[in-house]
């Protein structure tokens, strides 16, 4: 059977686009020489309009897909990369400048009118590129968290655009000047209209914010510098780019928006950063957590999940399904949506991959969410998450859009955050009514213990330069222990340790309170010390005032080979030099979680760093390793578990962890019962 080859639109619009413009060299060229020979050559000047119209043209779909393909689409990326194509630009115009009128001053060279019309092309073209690229790159900063309204202004204005490029074809004489100020004028205003759209600069961080106004600066510099230069750079009297109203539009439309955004970023700074934001989303995370309150029922945990979700996303429409027994499904919340138009989309998305095996009750999924383009004539989007307690799926949650591609990567973790914990909080009321009905304190404990477990990271995340394994037991049915890891890139890993005061319910539920912060703030990308000064303020909100966490924060760079971490009264870290040949406690200062609970907090930490080697080991814990009693009372202690580590240092993370448990177990005895959690995690770095 025939195939048809794969069509790179890419490699196929930058060859396009390179002909269509030596094409309109060689046009301009034999009308000059014509001119200076005063030879009629009998080209008409609207050949030139028609080749600039299809260089615009394939500029525009070579940087619409090249844009659409890239997946670094981060705000500061886009803006710098609409700088650097205005300094490429700029740097032409002014080398082109400098060699004419200075170099060149004294020569008849500098006269050449092909000369002249050689450097006003090439200039002509990377003004072209420019314009038409940062407009393109300006449309994701439009289109984020995108509205339909918005998106309907963007296409129009798209259409206003097409229009403009023909404008020079169909008016002449003395109506030009008339239809090209009213052209502009119109692109003026609305370019204000989208100007407002500015969703994004919230989420700069304050060096961001920095960044981007010098950024901002460089575009409407160049901007307004290529402007004047390319109105004064005119090799004939047929040509005379100001009168294009497509790129005349450009200019105004790259200009309005920089301006704008430069402003509105340049006044946001002193009143917002990302920071705040992020910990509005933690609060909101810990009052969600909290909703579950002994006689309050489920349905108002996912009633206020439901909102949480649609806030969030900013969705036009949403519902909730509960599995019930035999395979009986049930709506327990519908925004925005008939109950016939819910219908109708559910079988659709029952009949279209991968939705339908998502949904397939039978089928066991370990995906939390799956979200993707939706074929149905009112919504153009949706994310479903999975409603899981006990590992079990007990229902679904549906948001749904009218634009497509309406769910980023931020609001998709930000919900599923808020899922999962809605998902713990509907368990412990299950797990408490249960216990009030039958009395059966035993069963509620083992299932609750299965329910701490699953906060518990089933992957801890590492790359090639390092080992990790972790080790967590309860010393009743539920423990208050908690560890997990984040990966920023391929080199870049957050860890985390923990333990909650107390024991039971109480610390296993108060635990859930930091998997949720840590989720919440590992994202912001802070310093340790900045993580655990936030990680305070979120939980001074929630905690009980006797309760308080003990934790440290690590930051490891596999490609600097560093470490960087504070402790929050937790265990001193325990690390294994393999050039000294032995291990020792790692001792910085730092109080717990919750003790301080105003802003004097940030001066009881202390932030430590080392570069490590290969061969070294990092060890964290929680108390109750050293803490664990034998028979007669003996504590472990400090120097068992160091001289535990010393003799195995030789051995993988996996066997040092199984080497310091079985020690500590041998240690206790079989028939002495553990008086605190054990938890530990085992780092040994490769290279």
């Amino acid at each position: 059977m025939f195939k048809f080859p794969n069509i790179h639109i890419g490699k196929i619009t930058i060859i396009l686009a390179i002909f269509s413009w030596i094409c309109l060299l060689l046009v301009d060229s034999l009308r000059i020489f014509g001119e200076v020979n005063q030879l009629d050559v009998g080209i008409s000047p609207q050949l030139t309009n028609i080749l600039e119209i299809i260089f615009f043209i394939i500029v525009y779909v070579f940087f619409n897909d090249n844009i659409n393909k890239k997946q670094n689409n981060r705000f500061l990326n886009l803006i710098w990369r609409a700088a650097s194509t205005g300094l490429v630009a700029s740097a032409f115009f002014v080398a082109s400048y400098l060699f004419r009128e200075v170099l060149m001053a004294d020569t008849k060279l500098a006269e050449d009118e092909q000369l002249k019309n050689l450097s006003y092309h090439i200039s002509f073209a990377l003004t072209s590129i420019f314009l038409i690229s940062t407009s393109l790159l300006w449309k994701n900063l439009i289109l984020y968290q995108r509205t339909k309204n918005v998106v309907q202004q963007w296409q129009a204005f798209e259409i206003i655009l097409l229009m403009s490029m023909f404008f020079v074809l169909f008016i002449e004489g003395g109506e030009t000047r008339f239809g090209l100020v009213a052209g502009i004028l119109f692109i003026v205003i609305y370019s204000i209209i989208l100007s407002v759209n500015l969703k994004w600069i919230p989420y700069l961080t304050i060096r961001e914010k920095w960044k981007s106004l010098l950024f901002l600066f460089i575009i409407i510099f160049s901007a307004v510098g290529l402007f004047f230069q390319l109105a004064d750079l005119q090799p004939t009297q047929d040509i005379n780019l100001v009168s294009n109203l497509f790129l005349m539009g450009l200019f105004a439309f790259v200009i309005i928006y920089s301006l704008s955004s430069f402003l509105v970023t340049l006044f946001n700074l002193p009143t917002s950063s990302v920071f705040e934001q992020k910990l509005v989303e933690a609060i909101s995370f810990q009052k969600l957590s909290q909703s579950i309150k002994p006689g309050e029922d489920e349905e108002r945990v996912l009633d206020i999940l439901m909102d949480s979700c649609m806030s969030a996303a900013y969705v036009d429409a949403a519902w909730m399904e509960l599995h019930l027994p035999d395979d009986e499904i049930k709506v327990a919340h519908q925004r925005f949506i008939s109950d016939e138009e819910r219908g109708n989309l559910r079988k659709t998305l029952l009949n279209t991959d991968p939705f339908g095996d998502f949904l397939n009750t039978n089928s066991p999924s370990n995906i939390e969410y799956i979200y993707g383009k939706l074929n149905y004539e009112a919504f153009a989007s949706i994310v479903i998450f999975q409603l899981k307690v006990h590992k079990k799926r007990i229902g679904n949650i549906f948001l749904i859009k009218e634009v497509k591609e309406g769910f980023n990567k931020e609001m998709i973790d930000i919900i599923s955050t808020f899922v999962g914990q809605a998902c713990i909080s509907v368990e412990n009321y299950r797990l408490l009514n249960e216990a009030l009905r039958n009395e059966r304190y035993k069963e509620e404990l083992e299932i609750a213990k299965k329910v701490q477990q699953s906060l518990l990271p089933s992957h801890l995340h590492h790359n090639d330069c390092f080992e990790i394994h972790g080790f967590s037991a309860a010393a009743d049915e539920v423990g208050g222990d908690y560890y997990e890891t984040y990966a920023y890139n391929n080199h870049q890993f957050a860890m985390i340790i923990g333990d909650v005061s107390g024991k039971g319910t109480s610390a296993a539920f108060n635990m859930s309170q930091m998997k949720g912060v840590f989720h919440s703030l590992v994202q912001i990308n802070l310093s340790p010390k900045e993580f655990l000064v936030k990680a305070n303020k979120a939980l001074s909100n929630c905690l009980e005032k006797k309760s308080f966490i003990t934790t440290t924060y690590y930051i490891l760079d596999t490609k600097a080979k560093t470490i960087q971490f504070a402790r929050a009264g937790h265990c001193p870290t325990l690390y294994f030099n393999q050039k000294k040949g032995g291990a020792e406690f790692l001792k910085i200062t730092g109080m717990g979680l919750g003790m301080v609970r105003n802003d004097q907090y940030e001066e009881f930490l202390e932030e430590g760093y080392i570069r490590y080697e290969p061969g070294d080991i990092l060890l964290m814990y929680t108390d109750g390793i050293i803490e664990a009693k034998n028979e007669i009372g003996e504590e472990f202690g400090y120097e068992r578990l160091k001289s535990t580590l010393d003799g195995c240092s030789r051995n993988s993370a996996e066997n040092i962890k199984e080497e310091i448990i079985d020690t500590v177990y041998s240690f206790v005895g079989k028939d002495t019962l553990p008086d605190d959690d054990y938890s530990l995690m085992v780092v040994k770095f490769k290279g």
